[in-house]
């Protein structure tokens, strides 16, 4: 993610802000320019955007919500954004506790965008391919024993997410039950949205042998190792060669796993380098905690590089989160299998953005 500013005041914006809190114009996201825009009206329900000289634009028709703040083209037939025509199931807005909770739920998912619109990677909404197109369902709990509870997961690019993983009490009643150092959001959607990638890159782009030399055989029975995993858990040595506990799962599960860690690094590196942030402490004799950061989608920087960079990062966001009696930020160690790992998403990645 990188820093936004006002077009009309210069004052330095969230990505998600409606409105520039100096000088209160709104805002708008142009995600084919990849910048939030200050909005002047243009009459009726158009904009135009000080941030490019030609055409006008509209909301997204999830604004009416206030779920969405991306535009849209004046001249465009397509009634939502880039992000929310890739909805297929909401929750029922005239519904108060639903609104609020889909809305959370669309911050996170806007920023999954953000990612895979950087990074140039394959989208294509169901209504263009109804077999595999990505499709996110955002499903509430029924009533107490009612039907079986929402499940979130993915089967061939129908992304399903509990709506109540968008209640902060509830998700951490899950993190703590099921032994997590970290669950947000955002790492649903990253999660849930490299199965999807492993589908269109590596199976139905011939990367099968490739990846099962990195992962491992996925032919494995998902369901029986899926039972194990809840009745043994991980492996005692399971930080040496993956990235998370429920990595050791299944190769899928590695996999995803991996691809959400990759899209976390890469986002977080993005904006370290957007504040200018440089990680060199005075103390490190050695040099191994210092960092320059500089990598994107078109660095041309190796994985090696990359985790060079992260792991002094993290360094110092974890220390600066433990001067606040907070847990660590990144609670994560990167071994050299791992790293292994991420070089391979990082090559799928690059690949799929030529």
């Amino acid at each position: 993610m990188k820093l936004f500013k006002c077009q009309a005041c210069g004052h330095l914006l969230y990505f998600e802000n409606r409105a520039c809190e100096r000088c209160v114009h709104r805002l708008g996201y142009l995600p084919d320019a990849s910048t939030l825009s200050a909005l002047e009206p243009d009459g009726g329900t158009t904009w135009r955007a000080l941030a490019q000289s030609e055409g006008a634009d509209r909301f997204c028709s999830n604004a009416e919500f206030d779920a969405c703040n991306w535009l849209v083209p004046a001249t465009s037939g397509e009634a939502y954004c880039t992000a929310c025509r890739h909805n297929g199931v909401i929750p029922d807005p005239s519904v108060p506790a639903n609104l609020a909770a889909w809305r959370v739920m669309e911050l996170a998912k806007h920023r999954l965008f953000y990612t895979l619109l950087q990074l140039r990677l394959p989208l294509v909404t169901r209504a263009e391919d109804p077999e595999h197109g990505l499709v996110f369902e955002f499903l509430a709990e029924p009533p107490a024993n009612d039907g079986p509870k929402v499940m979130t997961g993915h089967d061939e690019g129908l992304i399903t997410i509990a709506l109540s993983e968008a209640n902060d009490l509830e998700r951490e009643r899950r993190r703590t039950a099921m032994g997590e150092p970290y669950r947000t959001l955002l790492g649903h959607f990253r999660h849930e949205v490299g199965h999807h990638y492993w589908d269109l890159l590596v199976r139905d782009g011939g990367r099968l042998a490739a990846c099962r030399a990195v992962f491992g055989n996925e032919r494995e029975d998902y369901g029986e190792a899926l039972q194990r995993h809840y009745r043994t858990g991980a492996p005692a040595d399971w930080q040496e060669r993956f990235v998370s506990a429920y990595a050791t799962t299944h190769p899928w599960e590695d996999f995803a796993e991996t691809w959400a860690h990759y899209l976390h690094i890469i986002d977080t590196i993005e904006m370290a380098e957007a504040f200018g942030i440089r990680v060199g402490p005075p103390l490190d004799d050695s040099g191994t905690l210092s960092a320059d950061f500089g990598v994107d989608a078109d660095s041309g920087a190796d994985i090696g590089q990359v985790v060079e960079d992260w792991l002094p990062l993290t360094f110092a966001l974890n220390s600066l989160n433990r001067c606040m009696g907070q847990p660590d930020l990144y609670p994560f160690i990167i071994n050299p299998p791992v790293v292994e790992k991420l070089g391979f998403i990082h090559g799928l990645v690059r690949d799929a953005g030529r």
